[in-house]
């Protein structure tokens, strides 16, 4: 079983690893999120892909680590709420994304913003099916747009859980959270499922598209 080093990142094991398409697999605690992390990344930085940073938020429970084992194609049978951090590394149409899976609890959220520096990509999870917390995540998604850090960074929201009879469609989520008055940066929300996997491989094209357009 995976857990977060007390007194820094660790690797999960003896070596970084990963399933099929991620290079690295590690946790670490919040305070201090670049100890123990100097190896993985310089792994990261010898490779030749071109490199992207996205920071992975939502609230407790809306499936932000399902979502992450899914992009890297493991097991997602059992998953454990994120109390520290989580970062895989995944390869997709020439680029190399180094995912930040930040935990979500109450607690944790003041910390979100250790994660803001040089982030190319903000993916934001939604539970669908978790009506009565639509106000709450949509609050904390009006304060990471108005970061100064996030300025302009290209952030995709995703409508999870859609397996479930009680989601509510992406549109009416887009329409309760007034995703149509942002005009400071490109935008996007997607229906998926973590669990089955769909919408995951759309939601991730659009990133693909936007980060080769930025950083052209």
């Amino acid at each position: 079983m995976e857990k977060p080093g007390k007194d820094g990142g660790h690797c999960s094991g003896a070596e970084c690893h990963g399933g099929p398409g991620s290079i690295c697999d590690c946790e670490g605690t919040l305070d201090n999120p670049a100890k123990g992390l100097l190896s993985i990344l310089r792994k990261l930085k010898s490779t030749p892909d071109q490199e992207v940073r996205i920071l992975l938020l939502g609230l407790d429970n809306a499936g932000k680590t399902t979502l992450l084992k899914q992009l890297a194609s493991e097991d997602i049978s059992h998953i454990t709420p994120t109390q520290g951090f989580n970062i895989k590394s995944v390869q997709s149409q020439g680029f190399k994304l180094n995912v930040w899976d930040i935990g979500g609890q109450r607690k944790i959220r003041p910390y979100w913003r250790n994660y803001f520096e040089n982030t190319d990509i903000l993916i934001y999870v939604i539970d669908s099916a978790d009506r009565k917390r639509f106000e709450e995540t949509g609050q904390e998604l009006a304060e990471l747009l108005d970061e100064e850090k996030l300025s302009g960074v290209p952030v995709l929201i995703f409508a999870n859980k859609q397996d479930l009879l009680t989601a509510a469609p992406a549109s009416e989520i887009a329409e309760g959270l007034n995703l149509h008055t942002i005009r400071d940066r490109v935008w996007q929300i997607q229906s998926c499922s973590a669990l089955s996997g769909e919408g995951v491989q759309d939601g991730m094209n659009w990133v693909c598209k936007n980060v080769s357009a930025k950083k052209k």
